[in-house]
This record gives C-alpha cells, sequence and structure tokens, in this order.
C-alpha cells in the first residue's frame, strides 16, 4: 500500500503598496512562506522581474529543495553503506530558460556537492551513491528537467571544507 504524504504551506503576499496591483509597478513582488512550527521565510521575485534581491525567490528554493533532498538521500544510502561521511557541501546551479511570451522553465540543476569522508577505501563507493540519491530523491522525481552531479570526495585528514 502506498503512504500518501501532505504538505502545507500558507504563502501571504506583503508587496501592497497601497493601491494593490493598479499598476505593474505600483506593487511590490514580496511575500512570506509560513509552515506551521517553522521560521518564516521571507520571498521575492527574482531581480529580473522586479523583485527583492535581499529575499529568497522561487527559482533559487527550487534548487536548494533538490540539492537538499538529494543530501538527506544521499547521506542515508551512506549510513547504510557504512561509508562514513563528516563532512558535506552542495554549491547547486540552476539554469532557467526564459521563453518569448516570458514564461520559463528550467533545463538542468547541477549539483556540485564535496564530501568528506573518513577513509580512502570509501571513495569509490561513496561517489556511485550519488547516482543511487538521485533516483529516490522526491524532489529530483517531481520535475522535468536534467539533473546532473558533479560529486568531489575528499579523505578527512586531508579535508578543508
Amino acid at each position: 500500500m502506498k503512504k500518501e504524504h501532505h504538505y502545507t504551506t500558507t504563502i501571504q503576499w506583503t508587496g501592497n503598496r497601497g493601491k494593490g496591483t493598479f499598476g505593474y509597478r505600483s506593487f511590490k513582488r514580496n511575500y512570506t512562506i509560513s509552515i506551521a512550527n517553522k521560521p518564516d521565510i521571507l520571498g521575492s521575485s527574482d531581480p529580473a522581474y522586479r523583485g527583492d534581491k535581499t529575499k529568497h525567490n522561487p527559482e533559487e528554493l527550487l534548487v536548494a529543495s533538490l540539492s537538499s533532498c538529494h543530501m538527506l538521500w544521499y547521506l542515508h544510502l551512506c549510513s547504510e553503506s557504512k561509508i562514513v561521511v563528516t563532512q558535506y557541501q552542495d554549491s547547486a546551479t540552476g539554469t532557467m530558460i526564459e521563453n518569448n511570451n516570458g514564461s520559463g522553465c528550467f533545463s538542468t540543476i547541477y549539483l556540485n556537492p564535496i564530501v568528506v569522508v573518513a577513509n580512502t577505501a570509501m571513495i569509490e563507493k561513496a561517489i556511485e551513491l550519488h547516482n543511487k540519491a538521485n533516483d529516490l530523491c522526491f524532489i529530483a522525481n517531481s520535475v522535468n528537467f536534467k539533473i546532473l552531479h558533479n560529486p568531489k570526495c575528499l579523505v578527512e585528514e586531508d579535508s578543508k571544507l
């Protein structure tokens, strides 16, 4: 039997300058993401679309969601495989293509994890497990664009993450 998991968020637009959406330039693209019992996230659109560059935008959050989901699966798989990870860092990047009509879509997200393992004997398996983590990642399985990996693996005694 399949299990269902449900997630609830509240998005509250906070960009009304007093005239609502009277004109394209009359309102801010700011909003607050609220999830019960968690800190709020302040968001806006990308600065290219009149957004506030000091706030998170949906595109960044999508890249972060993929990166963090991959990491969580990867760490799980490493623990099952007796691969001792002591540090993990990913500088993920995404490319979105804007269409002539203003719509757009992501074409690719690159995950660039740098993983530190306890000893040299773990490196090969540690790198291999990135593919399995991608296969299991809930977010990766929910998107229709390429997710590519450029993993690096270091040994703890040599690492300076």
